[in-house]
């Protein structure tokens, strides 16, 4: 079955905007998704007197929406203010767009994930600063926040689909989500997507999700 686009994001896709490379970038990130095969690497050029996004690009591999985001987002923040950006969601890149495909969110929540790590490196390089990478619920949780449910387009914490996360004393995380009638093949991608977000975080040692069937 073809995945249907709006027009805004077909043209996102077909036309990009600021799409390159920053060589004099002060702050840089790239995230992927294994998962889906996404990857964006955005560069920001912060000025360091106004805390403006003076110029910003990105490069992008992966399908359709990936690219579309990633150049909405330039779009939407390029001459804006540090702090504009940081509270930019990825549900206001979906807006913008028309809206996206349910199984395609996660290319939205990936493009903001970029920017808000571009930010984060220039302002720990330039700004001082201090970024607490201690591993507990909470920050699992917050992690989580950037997992969207392939069949319906909202994050698994908002979904309430997540009953149970627990770090023990090892640093071993373990999370237990419900199914909600979500397809195997697609639970499949989920859980990888689980996997991918808090394999990032500081000091994880094992990872365990539990699937289990819904109330």
């Amino acid at each position: 079955m073809a995945i249907e686009y709006t027009e805004k994001v077909l043209d996102h896709f077909r036309n990009p905007r600021n799409l390159g490379e920053l060589k004099d970038a002060n702050g840089v990130c790239t995230s992927g998704s294994p998962a889906c095969g996404d990857q964006i690497t955005l560069y920001i050029k912060v000025n360091r007197n106004t805390k403006n996004i003076d110029d910003i690009k990105f490069k992008s591999y992966g399908c359709a929406s990936n690219i579309a985001t990633a150049s909405i987002v330039t779009e939407i923040v390029k001459g804006k203010s540090l702090d504009f950006a940081k509270k930019l969601t990825w549900k206001q890149c979906c807006d913008e767009l028309g809206g996206l495909p349910p199984a395609k969110i996660h290319c939205s929540i990936l493009a903001i994930d970029t920017l808000k790590g571009a930010i984060k490196e220039y302002e720990k390089k330039f700004e001082g600063l201090k970024v607490d990478e201690s591993l507990t619920d909470e920050i699992v949780r917050d992690a989580l926040k950037s997992v969207a449910n392939p069949k319906v387009g909202t994050d698994i914490i908002s979904l309430r689909q997540v009953n149970y996360i627990k770090v023990d004393d090892t640093k071993n995380v373990n999370i237990e989500i419900m199914a909600k009638g979500t397809p195997d093949d697609m639970m499949e991608t989920l859980v990888e997507e689980i996997k991918e977000h808090i394999g990032k975080l500081k000091g994880v040692a094992k990872i365990k999700v539990k699937i289990v069937e819904d109330d």
